[in-house]
């Protein structure tokens, strides 16, 4: 049985657990847009990491259209995810996914379990749909994705695949926000 996993906004706090996540158990290529500069961690891109997450806090009603949560199994940060308003679609019926995990936690039931997170707070916002594009060969978002009812087709590209998940009334949490606010200590 995979442990239960929340999802937290990324306050100061939660951001540097989670920016140390990352440096520790990830590549910054699975877990951010490209930086100029040498491989690794430098500074200039955990820095780029922290201002990328810090500009989505307004949330899908801010100037980005997109909110960043860390992932959180038995009140440890194990990754993030995202919902961002939909570029074709700025009413915010069609919200767009992606996330990633760290390595150690990977393979576990972690990110289908994220994702169900993710349909309920697409369900909160109003939206009636959640997209996500992936690769062929990423087998264990493309399992999350079909776990979860996606609809998977092709893409532009051979190796891209497009997922499209409903979201339907029983995504909805029963009593509230499905997110709870920072982190306990």
């Amino acid at each position: 049985m995979v442990a239960p996993v929340e999802l937290w906004h990324l306050d100061e706090d939660n951001l540097e657990r989670l920016l140390a996540v990352a440096v520790d158990d990830a590549d910054p290529g699975e877990v951010m847009p490209p930086v100029p500069g040498p491989p690794g961690w430098t500074p200039e891109r955990r820095e780029a990491f922290r201002a990328w997450h810090r500009a989505r806090r307004p949330g899908l009603d801010g100037p980005l259209g997109e909110r960043t949560y860390a992932i959180a199994c038995e009140g440890t940060i194990v990754g993030s995810a995202r919902l961002a308003v939909r570029d074709a679609d700025t009413s915010g019926e069609v919200l767009e996914t992606g996330m990633w995990l760290a390595r150690s936690r990977r393979g576990q039931g972690l990110g289908t379990a994220a994702l169900r997170r993710l349909l309920a707070e697409a369900g909160e916002s109003g939206a009636r749909a959640l997209v996500a594009d992936t690769r062929t060969d990423n087998h264990a978002a493309l399992m999350a994705l079909r776990r979860n009812g996606a609809t998977v087709r092709p893409g532009e590209n051979p190796s891209d695949v497009h997922a499209e998940l409903a979201v339907k009334e029983q995504d909805l949490p029963p009593h509230g926000n499905a997110t709870p606010p920072a982190h306990p200590l």
